[in-house]
């Protein structure tokens, strides 16, 4: 079984990490009330998509045993946000999957959540005025990433820049985000560690609020990043 960890975060959060080794068929043994799912599973969602989409129910599936919580169905809503939909509150949870890893973060119940895994790769840089703003994408030249390679470095700068605004967008939950306009990063010069932290924030009508997105690693040519609001802070 492909759970590769299961690690406890301040506040009673947990991030869970599945290495995707399975074909769907495997994943659909291991998913308690798997014909519920059948009718949920999007109708576009074969090989790959299947397996990640499955992938990504057994994770919360192991989370919520891991944290003895009672089992609850997973479902999407309009905007395609995931929630669970069990009786009373039930936690906080946000997913994402790229390629061979699928990453759930479980928060308490009214936690801001969101998490996104990507794999490292030159769309990111490619695209990056459309989801930077002047003002980051002046800080790029003072930013270094750990990596004897320039070009290397910075496909991985503007993927984890990319994942960052992901994971916030997820955290806002709501529509009409405009990436360079709402999301907002703070780039401080010099060399970025890995794990670390970023400082972001959420510019929307009702406000500004600061919060840190945690970046790392889970394998080689991969990068994950996370962030949750408590409710109470």
């Amino acid at each position: 079984m492909p759970l590769h960890a299961i690690t406890a975060l301040p506040g009673g959060a947990h991030l869970g990490l599945w290495h995707l080794t399975e074909a769907p068929a495997a994943l659909w043994l291991q998913l308690a009330d798997a014909p519920a799912y059948v009718l949920l599973l999007p109708a576009r969602a074969d090989g790959l998509r299947q397996a990640q989409w499955l992938a990504g129910r057994v994770l919360v599936q192991q989370l919520l045993a891991a944290t003895a919580t009672p089992a609850s169905p997973l479902r999407n809503d309009d905007t395609g946000r995931p929630f669970l939909a069990g009786p009373g509150r039930p936690p906080a949870v946000s997913l994402s999957h790229s390629g061979e890893w699928v990453a759930a973060l479980l928060a308490p119940p009214g936690t801001a959540v969101g998490i996104d895994v990507e794999i490292v790769r030159d769309k990111a840089q490619r695209i990056g005025p459309k989801f930077l703003n002047q003002h980051e994408i002046a800080c790029l030249p003072n930013i270094h990433l750990a990596n004897s390679d320039p070009c290397a470095a910075s496909i991985a700068l503007f993927s984890l820049l990319w994942s960052a605004k992901e994971t916030l967008y997820k955290l806002a939950g709501r529509r009409g985000i405009i990436f360079r306009e709402n999301l907002l990063l703070d780039l401080p010069a010099g060399p970025w560690p890995v794990p670390g932290r970023l400082s972001a924030r959420l510019s929307l009508a009702t406000g500004i609020s600061r919060h840190q997105i945690c970046y790392l690693r889970p394998a080689a040519g991969y990068v994950l990043t996370y962030c949750y609001q408590l409710a109470s802070s």
